[in-house]
């Protein structure tokens, strides 16, 4: 893992936070630290979020997510569907607020040992650095690498469609092992505005950029998108 993390560190200089990507710090209003210090709501069937997700950069729809929770156990099942009903991969936690499961990121990846998707403490101070493998659905021989750091940014209250909401933010920066080999340098970040009281983000930033093997100094951008509530119950 000592490679893994000298790889990290020299991705991270190659493709700094800049890097053209508009990741936005400026949507929130800061606010004083709720308290006593917020809990995160508990999973119940039923609880659902209604997501609107846009290109960064031409502001153009994706689509539309709901995401429903339908089955709360050893692990937690949230179902996920798009505007029109048709199902789409789910995103499976166990315990709650950790996934083993994840597809938000175009393909379904598989985690082992499983992610925090928020903050483990809803402190302003919190940070941690997580290592893991990953497969992707249909491919379980092919386990690589996964390195996230977080790290929490203070209280905001920020504006939504869904309306006013009281959230930690906080960013992901993801280095990982690419399922392509001609991908090194894989980075990904995210800004993410997390609300306890629904026990889900509101809204959420990301993007991505890689190198190519052999072509020294050219980042290439992928996966640069915004996503905001509009509604949940």
């Amino acid at each position: 893992m000592q490679s893994t993390r000298r790889l990290f560190i020299a991705a991270s200089a190659i493709a700094p936070m800049g890097c053209g990507i508009p990741i936005s710090r400026d949507e929130g209003i800061p606010v004083a630290a709720p308290m006593p210090m917020p809990t995160v709501r508990s999973p119940q069937i039923g609880q659902e979020w209604r997501y609107i997700e846009r290109d960064f950069f031409s502001g153009q729809t994706r689509g539309i997510v709901v995401e429903t929770i339908s089955s709360v156990g050893k692990t937690i099942t949230v179902s996920r569907a798009d505007e029109s009903g048709s199902i789409l991969p789910s995103e499976i936690q166990s315990p709650h607020g950790m996934a083993v499961r994840d597809p938000h990121w175009g393909k379904v990846l598989n985690f082992n040992p499983a992610i925090p998707l928020w903050p483990e403490k809803m402190s302003s101070s919190w940070n941690k650095e997580v290592f893991s493998k990953y497969t992707v659905s249909g491919y379980p021989q092919n386990k690589n690498d996964w390195q996230l750091y977080m790290s929490a940014h203070g209280w905001e209250k920020i504006t939504v469609p869904a309306g006013d909401f009281i959230t930690l933010r906080f960013q992901n920066l993801i280095n990982f092992e690419s399922t392509d080999d001609n991908k090194v340098n894989c980075i990904r970040r995210e800004t993410i505005w997390f609300a306890p009281q629904i026990g889900r983000w509101v809204a959420r930033e990301s993007s991505g950029s890689f190198q190519i093997q052999g072509q020294i100094g050219a980042v290439l951008l992928e996966n640069s998108t915004k996503t905001v509530l509009l509604s949940w119950t």
